[in-house]
């Protein structure tokens, strides 16, 4: 059987590359040939062990675009040649969330790359319901950055129609930037704040003219000096820790809303006493569904969306080990750290 090099973490910090069969496809399979693979947030969480729900050893790899080669006898939607992008959850398609159109919430959710196989290889193989098509003109790097900008459009969703709202977003990295920047294509009036001078530089660069370094400001004095005393409609916290979530309980607008973007790293210890007293909904908002995905590809398409200005660096396979090494070294700099398997 023909052979193919997939990427293991087998500990934290450790890489090895393996040689292995390609998949055999099913018949309601798809067979895709892995161009580029994004690193996250998450998965600098896996290389540090300190991911709560990854053990070792795993195969990464969530955001990715890649090549059709094969496709099984039931397969519709997708043929070898199209560019393609992977959905990364695995659900079960019987709970309560998935019965009920939230498998983004199943109660036995598995995610590529994470309680499961990741796309890390050469080859990858995917049940159809899991890929999406790309258009043909979009780059793979773009490709494999639909996954956290579907991540951000989710996110928005929450909320509705965000036309005509004033809505502040905390943490500048690339899921934040992402949603300041799907928040202000679908109509919002958008703040985006940070302690980098950095990644408030690239946010405006990305489009985003109200950019505040609350290094420098408070956060309450930022909202006023953006929107006025009636502050923000809707608080995004891309950051997720108790700083900034203090922040945005002690400074929202009474009867306003906050949502919860970031990952917690640990217990929270938050002003609920506040929470409470100004009748705040606190929100969350949990991956994606496949409207997310189309509706990213949309935005991206419409150039309402800018990922390239998000992009640091790219690295050839081999070199995956690089890329974690980098991000650490330069970890207010980096955003999206690429990985090329055509290299």
């Amino acid at each position: 059987m023909a052979k193919m090099i997939q990427q293991v973490m087998t500990n934290p910090k450790e890489i090895v590359f393996k040689q292995v069969d390609i998949p055999t496809v099913g018949d309601d399979d798809v067979l895709i040939k892995i161009k580029m693979i994004g690193i996250c947030g998450s998965d600098i969480h896996v290389y540090h062990g300190l991911h709560p729900f990854t053990k070792y050893p795993v195969t990464q790899g969530h955001e990715v675009s890649g090549e059709v080669v094969e496709v099984g006898k039931n397969v519709k939607s997708v043929k070898p040649g199209d560019k393609v992008t992977i959905e990364p959850q695995v659900r079960c398609g019987k709970c309560y969330p998935c019965r009920n159109g939230k498998y983004n919430l199943c109660e036995s959710l598995k995610v590529m790359g994470f309680q499961t196989t990741g796309a890390a290889s050469e080859y990858f193989k995917a049940p159809e319901i899991n890929v999406t098509k790309l258009p043909d003109d979009m780059d793979y790097k773009k490709g494999a950055m639909i996954e956290p900008l579907a991540v951000a459009v989710h996110a928005i969703s929450r909320v509705g129609d965000v036309n005509g709202l004033n809505i502040s977003v905390i943490g500048a990295g690339p899921i934040g930037n992402l949603v300041a920047q799907t928040a202000k294509a679908l109509g919002a009036n958008v703040m985006l704040s940070d302690i980098s001078d950095y990644r408030l530089t690239l946010g405006k660069k990305t489009g985003i003219e109200h950019v505040y370094n609350t290094k420098n400001m408070d956060y309450n004095d930022a909202l006023i000096d953006c929107f006025g005393p009636d502050k923000a409609d809707v608080i995004y916290d891309c950051a997720g820790n108790d700083i900034t979530m203090n922040s945005a309980i002690r400074s929202a607008r009474k009867g306003s809303t906050i949502i919860l973007v970031a990952v917690y790293a640990g217990m929270a210890n938050v002003d609920l006493a506040v929470l409470n007293d100004h009748e705040l909904d606190l929100n969350t908002t949990m991956m994606y569904r496949h409207e997310d995905y189309l509706k990213a590809i949309e935005l991206v398409n419409d150039k309402k969306i800018n990922l390239e200005a998000l992009q640091s660096n790219v690295f050839p396979f081999k070199d995956y080990l690089k890329a974690y090494e980098f991000i650490d070294a330069n970890r207010e700099t980096s955003m999206k750290v690429l990985i090329d398997l055509e290299c």
